[in-house]
């Protein structure tokens, strides 16, 4: 992205860039046929489901002011909106968890002061978002998306880590409240009695941790041994939603041994029912508000903005990293300035406004790479079958295989044809091929297995398109008809759902990594090195590593605490905000360039796996303090290319020779 502070400069350079590419959105995505719904529903879960456990959140810390069928109108209305004429349509949008801690800051700031009151309370926020409003358009206008390049990947991660820590902090505050007499039921019902209230809390654990661990275990599918590929593949792209509605089911197992109202179960007004259409109309009740917090509403709606702004473009950078490849450009100065007008009308509408979240846009760019992977692969293997059938050489087949890829590489309008290619065979192949003394001989499928090798030649490509995104937020609006349906699903359930996306989103975090290694004993950290791993663990001294995520630690630490503290919570995106200068001015004094430029780099090498042997030397040699150099069969020049994780499951691109350094 240019860095340009020329006010309209930057919306005018998004919007000319993703019109010459809106046609093509919609194109590809209705040519990926049905498949496009195996991304679509898994994003629409992982979006409903959070936005659903927000809105009961919302409920009970508003007392009833708002609830589910809010946040999934907004969800709805917004993501329809982005979907349809944003500029980045990888981005989602949805209520997050840092606005329902910013709403029911100011519900508990207001709810006391007699001349706005809970009557009030709506109005109050309409005028919130209008000045956070006024402050996004400023922001778009002057090019402050500019700066968003000088957030570097201490500050994503950090934040990345904080999101997932209030999911599961939500989690576990959920499980522990089943134990409890929610506040707004009557204490002398039968299923409050001290014995049922046990029972329904034991109960909601099972289903809690019974969906978080087959959740978790039906997206690695893939590499089960059992069942037939289709079937794996199945479970992977649709095991997180069935086992939603397999533990929904199970939940009615206590049916008529138990009390009605175990286990909880989702708690939203129908959207029909009486007096709930009353925050819909609040635009005129605003006038109402007295001047003075007219005017006040601009403090909370700076800390929004702040807010907005980071969340937001972090998340549109999260979803077009370098490593997915993506090849239409972005449009963050454009986004910012829709996110304005779209807070706007929720305000007006008294429903909590939708930004870009975090993790389900990089999860849904995560899901369309699969997709496009699924896609062209299935191109190449039935082009390499028919090769093994007219009996081609590796030579004529891996030729074959390229031009048919160049074929599915279908170039934009105003881009000349790419020139991707796949990667090269692998030697193994090679050698298998040659072995018979006459690399021209017909190949079959001892020597080239279409199933498995076409996975290793693919690299990592995106099918960037409009129409999953369209297709998820409508099934989200939904689900607001569908709120007697959703109402018979458990709280618990819910609560293990939250714990999923926070675990989901904890692979490729380096600063999760990190702390995973401060807690590996100094004996088996040569086992970090048997597997891929970062560069950095090699060109690093360790007491480097401890340090710098020592400090991130202690800074994350105070992020999560202040969003504890009454009125001051509404704080913590300043803390995120300082980030900048804390990066660009005060660690370099306490970090040595190369190693900061190591551990905090926007892209990083990842390093191939370590023999065991040569491990043990590497250590021995890293505490006589001596240089670790690299064995002769191994290229000091060598490039990494597109490296695929699978321990990690993550995706990193680099083109930079391996580098060590001495411990000193």
């Amino acid at each position: 992205m240019e860095e340009t502070f020329v006010p309209f400069r930057g919306i005018k350079n998004d919007i000319k860039g993703r019109l010459q590419c809106y046609k093509q959105d919609w194109i590809g995505g209705f040519n990926a046929g049905f498949r496009i719904f195996a991304p679509t529903t898994y994003i629409f879960f992982a979006s409903a489901i959070p936005v659903i456990s927000f809105g009961e959140q919302l409920d009970r810390d508003t007392n009833g002011i708002l609830t589910a069928v809010q946040t999934l109108a907004s969800t709805c209305l917004c993501g329809t909106i982005h979907s349809l004429i944003g500029g980045q349509p990888l981005l989602v949008l949805g209520v997050a968890e840092p606005t329902v801690i910013m709403y029911t800051f100011m519900y508990n700031f207001i709810k006391d002061r007699d001349a706005v009151g809970p009557r009030l309370f709506l109005a109050w926020t309409a005028w919130v978002c209008i000045w956070t409003a006024v402050l996004l358009f400023l922001l778009a206008i002057l090019g402050a998306c500019s700066i968003i390049n000088r957030f570097t990947r201490v500050a994503g991660e950090l934040f990345g880590l904080l999101i997932a820590m209030l999911f599961m902090q939500q989690a576990i505050k959920g499980v522990v409240e089943e134990f409890r007499i929610p506040r707004r039921d009557n204490p002398t019902l039968v299923e409050f009695q001290p014995p049922w209230r046990f029972g329904n809390g034991m109960f909601a654990m099972v289903l809690s941790f019974g969906l978080l661990l087959t959740a978790l275990r039906s997206r690695k599918a893939r590499s089960w041994r059992y069942g037939t590929g289709w079937l794996r593949g199945c479970i992977a792209d649709y095991g997180v939603p069935l086992m939603v509605l397999v533990w929904t089911g199970l939940s009615y197992a206590p049916s008529g041994y138990a009390p009605q109202g175990i286990p909880r179960r989702l708690f939203s007004p129908n959207p029909w029912s009486p007096g709930a259409s009353a925050n819909w109309t609040v635009i005129r009740e605003m006038p109402q508000v007295p001047l003075l917090y007219i005017f006040g509403a601009f403090i909370p709606a700076t800390m929004i903005a702040v807010l907005y702004y980071f969340d937001h473009s972090v998340a549109s950078q999260l979803a077009q990293q370098k490593e997915f490849n993506l090849r239409k450009p972005s449009s963050f100065h454009y986004d910012l300035l829709l996110l304005g007008a779209l807070v706007t009308i929720c305000g007006l509408l008294g429903i909590p406004p939708s930004n870009g979240v975090i993790p389900q846009s990089p999860m849904h760019t995560k899901s369309l790479a699969t997709l496009k992977h699924q896609l062209v692969r299935n191109k190449l293997v039935k082009t390499a079958n028919e090769s093994i059938k007219q009996n081609s050489s590796l030579e004529q087949l891996y030729g074959k295989l390229q031009e048919a890829f160049q074929q599915m590489e279908t170039p934009l309008v105003y881009q000349l044809p790419s020139s991707r290619s796949l990667r090269e065979l692998s030697t193994n192949t090679i050698q298998l091929a040659s072995s018979s003394g006459n690399p021209d001989a017909p190949v079959d499928e001892s020597i080239f297995d279409p199933e498995k090798e076409v996975d290793v030649l693919l690299p990592v490509e995106v099918k960037e398109q409009r129409l999953s995104n369209l297709l998820q937020s409508l099934m989200v609006g939904g689900c607001v008809g569908a709120m007697p349906i959703l109402k018979k699903i458990p709280t618990s359930v819910l609560w293990g759902y939250f714990a999923f996306m926070a675990i989901e989103s904890l692979p490729g975090n380096q600063f999760w990594e990190r702390l995973l290694l401060l807690l590996t004993a100094p004996s088996r950290r040569y086992k970090v090195l048997e597997e891929s791993h970062t560069s950095f663990v090699e060109t690093v001294p360790f007491k480097t590593i401890a340090s710098f995520t020592l400090f991130q630690l202690v800074y994350l630490l105070s992020c999560f605490g202040i969003t504890w503290i009454p009125l001051a919570g509404v704080l913590f995106p300043l803390l995120i905000m300082l980030l900048v200068p804390i990066r660009q001015y005060f660690l370099p004094k306490f970090f040595k360039g190369p190693h900061l430029q190591e551990l905090d780099a926007a892209e990083y090498e990842e390093a191939l796996a370590l023999p065991y042997s040569q491990t043990i030397r590497e250590i021995e040699m890293h505490r006589a303090g001596r240089s670790v150099e690299l064995d002769a069969e191994v290229d000091e020049g060598e490039i990494f290319d597109e490296i695929i994780t699978i321990s990690r499951g993550e995706i990193k691109h680099r083109y930079s020779p391996v580098k060590t350094s001495s411990s000193a």
